[in-house]
Parts: C-alpha cells; sequence; structure tokens
C-alpha cells in the first residue's frame, strides 16, 4: 500500500511540474492542482498509515493503551483541502477575467502594455 501511495505521489509531481510547464494558464492551474494533491499524499504517507481507534484516553487511564491513529496529519491535509480549494476557486475567477479581457489564455501573448485596465 506504501510503495502504492510513493509512486502515486511520484506521478502526481512529475505531471504537475509537466503541466506547469505548458504556455496555457488553465494548465498551469491543474499542474498547481496536482501539486497540492501529491503534497497531501506525501503528508498522509509521512504520517504513516495505521488502522486504530480515535485517540481519546479514558478518564481512569493516563496513557494510551492502545494503538491509535494519529490526527495530526489528518489535520494538516484537511486544511490544506480547503485552502487548495479556496485557491481554486480565486484562480479560476482570476483566469476567467484574463481571458474576457485578453481574449487568450496563452501566456506569452499576454502583454500588460496591451491590456486597457
Amino acid at each position: 500500500m506504501e510503495l502504492l501511495l510513493v509512486i502515486l505521489v511520484g506521478a502526481f509531481y512529475s505531471a504537475g511540474i509537466y503541466m506547469m510547464f505548458r504556455r496555457s494558464m488553465v494548465k498551469l492551474l491543474l499542474g498547481l492542482l496536482l501539486l497540492g494533491n501529491g503534497a497531501n499524499i506525501l503528508i498522509f504517507l509521512i504520517g504513516g498509515i495505521t488502522k486504530g481507534k480515535a485517540p481519546i484516553i479514558k478518564p481512569q487511564n493516563t496513557e494510551f493503551l492502545e494503538v491509535y491513529a494519529d490526527p495530526v496529519p489528518q489535520a494538516l491535509i484537511l486544511t490544506a483541502i480547503v485552502i487548495s480549494f479556496a485557491l481554486t476557486a480565486f484562480a479560476i475567477v482570476l483566469l476567467k477575467r484574463v481571458y474576457t479581457t485578453t481574449g487568450s489564455d496563452d501566456l506569452d501573448s499576454l502583454n500588460i502594455q496591451d491590456l486597457d485596465i
């Protein structure tokens, strides 16, 4: 299972960097999303895959007696997903505005002097 996730992280990173090198702004955004998802899976993988109970200590115990799942990587991934959703929503609106203003999504054809702002 861990080897499959390592391969998936590598595939996400390589596809994301490949997409970011394209000339289209949409492909740049998709590459950024792939990099973000690869980072989320990497955090999940580094946190360790353990099947266990929730880390809740009963009042009569002073320490964990059973195997538990670490909640910190899961909380980091959840936060990263929310932030990437907000970033994606903002970037889509920004890309739509640039496309309606310039008529193109090609990064090489954008010139700041041609824009009527």
